[in-house]
């Protein structure tokens, strides 16, 4: 079995720069279900893509709401570029992508949907044209900027949900199974936007492969505690540690004998 500590000594000195997010010691229960999280520690540097994994029940969106300031943690401690996150305090600089987009949409237009953060941190009305109009651009959503958001396809209102946290210009974005219910083509183009994204951002998936594909440090939760932390090829590559905790190695790690023919 790999042990956190030895798989962190051998990731890159990328580590050593000031962290956008710091979390020591969360803890966080929910009043039916005791210990959700314990004694979460993690700290993530800028410009990094951290993919999440576990089962179902590992923590993984409890740890977003909690560091995304939705939920109050029990104890411990969650920095954002060294300032404290406070609970049901609007934070622009952290923003989750929630993974049902119909949590997320509910304003009468894409438009106004993409412009419901700006607008809330007070910009003028022509900064807030010009980053909806980026984020539109980013996500290539620009031709339904004026239908509502019902109307669309579950591909489409998920990048509408991706253009509302990049038109906060934040530092931090947490995805929460961003591929779910995408069709081949959405995943695809999902994926393109992740590997480009030049934020710090967070990815929750049972996708593994879309992980491999976007992510340089994996995260592997279960029941509430960090298993392992580090590269995601090796993490993922050890059959025994990814079964004891409810995974499967991906498809494209399993050597074959012979060749795939195009």
């Amino acid at each position: 079995m790999i042990r956190k500590e030895t798989v962190q000594e051998e990731m890159p000195s990328i580590r050593n720069f000031e962290p956008v997010l710091s979390v020591s010691g969360l803890c966080f229960s929910y009043p039916d279900k005791p210990a959700v999280l314990n004694k979460i520690s993690l700290e993530v540097t800028a410009g990094e893509k951290v993919g999440i994994i576990g089962p179902n029940g590992a923590g993984k969106t409890t740890f977003f709401l909690a560091i995304s300031g939705v939920l109050k943690p029990t104890s411990g401690d969650i920095r954002l570029m060294d300032k404290p996150v406070i609970s049901g305090k609007f934070n622009p600089e952290v923003a989750l992508v929630f993974q049902n987009p119909d949590d997320q949409l509910f304003c009468p237009s894409v438009y106004d949907d993409v412009a419901f953060g700006p607008q809330n941190m007070g910009l003028p009305k022509e900064e807030i044209e010009a980053r909806v109009s980026q984020a539109l651009s980013i996500v290539g959503g620009e031709k339904f900027a004026d239908r509502p958001a019902h109307h669309l396809s579950e591909g489409e209102k998920r990048l509408v949900t991706i253009a509302g946290v990049l038109a906060m210009q934040p530092k931090l974005v947490i995805y929460d199974e961003p591929s779910a219910n995408l069709d081949i083509r959405s995943r695809r183009r999902l994926i393109r936007l992740l590997q480009s994204s030049p934020e710090t951002i967070l990815v929750a998936s049972h996708d593994l492969e879309l992980i491999l594909e976007v992510c340089d440090r994996l995260v592997l939760m279960d029941q509430g505690f960090i298993i392992v932390d580090g590269n995601p090829k090796e993490i993922m590559n050890n059959i025994q540690l990814m079964e004891a905790h409810g995974q499967e190695r991906p498809h494209s790690l399993i050597p074959h004998a012979i060749p795939h023919e195009l």
